[in-house]
């Protein structure tokens, strides 16, 4: 690669620069890919049949109600996806204790105060736009770190609500060690409410968190997207900064 420099009106001689050197780091383990596929496949399953357990679409009827079976699919989808869903997240729970230090608790709580400037400079680049580049983590970023661990909370909440929900159709002993919500949130309706406000949570979520993925992939440029597929990243060489 060369640059070519002017020199009082004059063409220079090509220069020769040398490419930025990058080394490649193992950032996200195998259990941590494979629980990151199976929960955005749960969720987005989850998603689509909560909305349609909430809002049925009359045009998938059929004159007899005998002649198809759509609505139980659907339901059954959504049950089966809830199952996956929460013992998907219990492993991921143990793996914050046994992972690598891009996947451990500590890395989604701003206990230093180097996080929390963080948390500051990428509200600056990602939110408020006011700077074009914000810090550049290997793993997570302070914020979306601390982002995460709400989002878990609120994978906590939808799963105590829906099991309240399913209690009052199965005997399992795991939707009826929920059976207390119900009457503690004022009845099935109050449940199934909040259930489904926190499913437009879920939406915005996973709409925000692809665009920013694809969003660091182009800016930062260091294989944001293709390392939660294979756990590598690039990180450019501290001789070259």
């Amino acid at each position: 690669m060369s640059t070519t420099v002017a020199v009082k009106g004059r063409k220079a001689p090509p220069v020769a620069t040398r490419p930025a050197d990058y080394r490649r780091i193992y950032v996200w383990e195998l259990p941590v890919r494979v629980y990151h596929w199976i929960n955005a496949v749960a969720l987005v399953a989850l998603c689509i049949t909560g909305y349609l357990i909430g809002a049925p679409s009359s045009p998938f009827y059929a004159a007899q109600a005998y002649q198809q079976y759509w609505f139980g699919w659907v339901r059954f989808i959504h049950f089966l996806s809830a199952f996956v869903y929460v013992f998907n997240f219990l492993a991921r729970l143990y793996w914050g204790f046994v992972g690598n230090k891009y996947a451990r608790w500590s890395a989604f709580f701003p206990l230093k105060r180097t996080q929390r400037q963080e948390i500051i400079e990428v509200i600056k680049a990602d939110v408020l736009e006011t700077q074009l580049h914000g810090p550049i983590s290997t793993g997570h970023n302070a914020l979306a770190g601390f982002i995460y661990f709400f989002t878990f909370l609120a994978f906590v909440f939808q799963t105590i609500t829906g099991f309240a929900l399913y209690s009052s159709m199965s005997n399992s002993w795991l939707p009826q060690m929920f059976n207390w919500i119900v009457p503690l949130m004022g009845g099935e309706f109050g449940v199934r409410f909040w259930h489904h406000t926190f499913l437009w949570f879920f939406v915005t979520f996973i709409i925000i968190h692809i665009y920013l993925a694809f969003y660091h992939d182009y800016i930062e440029g260091r294989g944001t997207v293709s390392s939660i597929i294979g756990g590598w990243k690039f990180e450019r060489e501290k001789d070259d900064k």
